[in-house]
């Protein structure tokens, strides 16, 4: 009798992990676009087991593939998708940007004239350093024009203020702000500018280039690592609020790179985070391994990696830095036919394309204009001729914002993926019309051109450069409507389908993660996005305000939006 309760009690501890066993959930009842291929194509429902999809189709065999007692997840006539992927962005300077005031046009009361920024400022700002620190500012958005070291200096005499611009290239501070700072008339600037009012004779306050970038290194300074983790967490949710699964930064420093592995490793961060450093600090890590493990990730098909290599060679257009073949239309401030600037001397973008095809480290440039596209195309080809490399090195050129129709033609015989980001176009298209001329500022982002000789453009935000929404950016980038108001370059529309591939197959291809990412397909990870309506079936115009409702990463949920 004794020998039987044995065996009984065994088959029941048996059959009880049989019955509890079988974690899967399935979705249904809503249009879950699966993202694969080059037309949209929908499944009934989804099966969900740990982090992977494990089946995709109709709701009976779901059910059948499910298992016992699976989770049963009713979409309510919601759309799913695959989770969105950074392809371009700074996610450690979106975390900096935390500890600021947040003055975007995508913030919660986005500020319309001084007074309403001023005001912002005094009612949320904390002071972190000493420092009333503002960001995301753009002058272009306020209608009583923008903001003076005046403004900053009748609201906070004695209090220092720092306000960076949404470019992250520009800034302004007060009279208080310049004297911690210890900028003044005689300040030695290389790359940038000090702007004097010429009534005056003093400082306007105004932060360019270099400038800028010295005073948020000193505004912002060292922080313990503690506040690190935490500003992480912070940008996390602003990411996975978005739709995000998988998040970049570029520009790392070594710093930024063993602060974002840690924050993977000790589980601080589920999103996946790729840090993409510049040729300078590539140098330094390989001169630690000469076989350092750019490409992979830290937890096999996810945590973190180092993508590859990133030179640049122009700068922003609508500061008229970017580099063109030829002059801008407008060259108030600048030389007679000023064409802008190379920001990389063309024999160091020709050595570090070389040196990524020889050490098979993937190659991100970084053009805007024309003439700057033509030096990263020239140092591409160069190296492929050099080292005899014709695979596909998912090469990317990202903004390629005015790219000619000809030049897309080397793109795709040398498989270069355009990386596209078209709120340029909501942002600064009325003032690319003015400085440009309207040929080029119509032709910018041309996604049509890229479709039509069947190159795979991504998208991306370039964040915190203009806002984190993918789905405002799929806007401009189907409607190509300006800040003021007009349509710029109607014939560079794109569909949405194909603006949604930008934020999802597309870079998954990009970062060679195709296997695992980039659509709803059994085997891939269950890294998913939930909206509220589907991008396909709305007026266009309508994309922007479509609502993120819930994030998935691997299964489990990382951000689920509250009424």
């Amino acid at each position: 009798m004794k020998i039987f309760k044995v065996c009984f009690t065994s088959l029941l501890f048996v059959f009880s992990v049989q019955v509890f066993a079988d974690n899967s959930t399935v979705y249904f009842n809503g249009d879950i676009l699966t993202m694969e291929g080059d037309k949209p194509q929908y499944v009934e429902a989804i099966v969900v087991k740990d982090k992977k999809i494990t089946f995709t189709g109709n709701m009976r065999d779901a059910l059948n593939q499910a298992g016992v007692n699976p989770t049963m997840r009713d979409l309510k006539g919601q759309t799913m998708l695959p989770g969105f992927i950074d392809a371009w962005g700074h996610f450690t300077l979106i975390a900096q940007n935390t500890l600021a005031v947040n003055l975007g046009y995508f913030s919660k009361k986005p500020p319309h004239t001084t007074q309403e920024l001023i005001g912002r400022l005094k009612a949320e700002a904390r002071p972190f350093n000493d420092w009333i620190i503002g960001a995301e500012y753009a002058d272009a958005f306020l209608t009583d024009g923008p903001l003076t070291i005046a403004d900053l200096d009748s609201a906070f005499p004695d209090q220092p203020v720092f306000i960076n611009n949404i470019s992250t290239l520009t800034g302004i501070v007060n009279t208080a702000g310049l004297k911690k700072l210890g900028f003044t008339k005689a300040t030695k600037v290389s790359q940038g500018m000090l702007p004097v009012d010429p009534k005056t004779g003093e400082l306007t306050g105004e932060l360019i280039g270099e400038p800028n970038f010295i005073a948020t290194a000193k505004v912002f300074g060292k922080f313990p690592r503690d506040l690190t983790m935490e500003t992480y967490r912070k940008a996390e949710r602003i990411y996975a609020s978005n739709g995000f699964t998988t998040a970049q930064s570029y520009e790392t420093t070594v710093e930024d790179i063993q602060n974002m592995r840690l924050s993977v490793d000790r589980r601080v961060i589920s999103l996946d985070l790729i840090a993409l450093p510049t040729y300078d600090v590539v140098d330094q890590l390989l001169a630690t391994n000469p076989k350092y493990p750019f490409g992979v990730y830290t937890e096999g098909d996810g945590g973190f990696k180092v993508a590859g290599i990133l030179v640049s060679t122009d700068g922003a257009p609508q500061l008229k830095l970017a580099y063109f073949s030829k002059p801008y239309a407008d060259t108030t401030g600048f030389p007679k036919d000023w064409r802008g600037l190379d920001a990389s001397p063309p024999d160091l973008v020709n050595r570090y394309a070389k040196l990524a095809y020889q050490k098979n480290i993937q190659y991100f440039g970084y053009s805007n204009g024309d003439a700057g596209i033509d030096i990263t195309l020239s140092a591409i080809a160069k190296a492929i001729r050099e080292t005899g490399i014709t695979e596909d090195r998912r090469t990317a050129i990202a903004h390629s914002f005015f790219v000619r129709n000809d030049q897309l033609d080397l793109y795709k015989s040398n498989k270069i993926i355009p990386q596209f980001m078209p709120n340029h176009i909501w942002m600064y298209g009325d003032v690319y019309k003015k400085i440009l001329g309207e040929e080029r500022a119509n032709n910018m982002v041309p996604m049509a051109w890229a479709k039509a000789k069947g190159l795979h453009a991504g998208l991306h935000n370039d964040t915190p450069s203009s806002g984190p929404s993918a789905m405002f950016t799929i806007w401009t980038a189907v409607n190509r409507q300006t800040y003021g108001g007009d349509a710029l370059g109607a014939d560079q529309c794109t569909d949405p389908y194909t603006a949604l591939r930008g934020f999802t197959a597309v870079p998954a291809y990009m970062y060679k993660e195709e296997a695992n990412k980039g659509s709803i397909t059994a085997g891939k990870l269950a890294d998913l996005v939930v909206l509220d309506h589907n991008p396909l079936k709305v007026d266009p115009m309508q994309i922007k305000d479509i609502q993120v409702t819930e994030t998935i990463k691997g299964g489990k949920q990382l951000y689920v939006h509250q009424q």
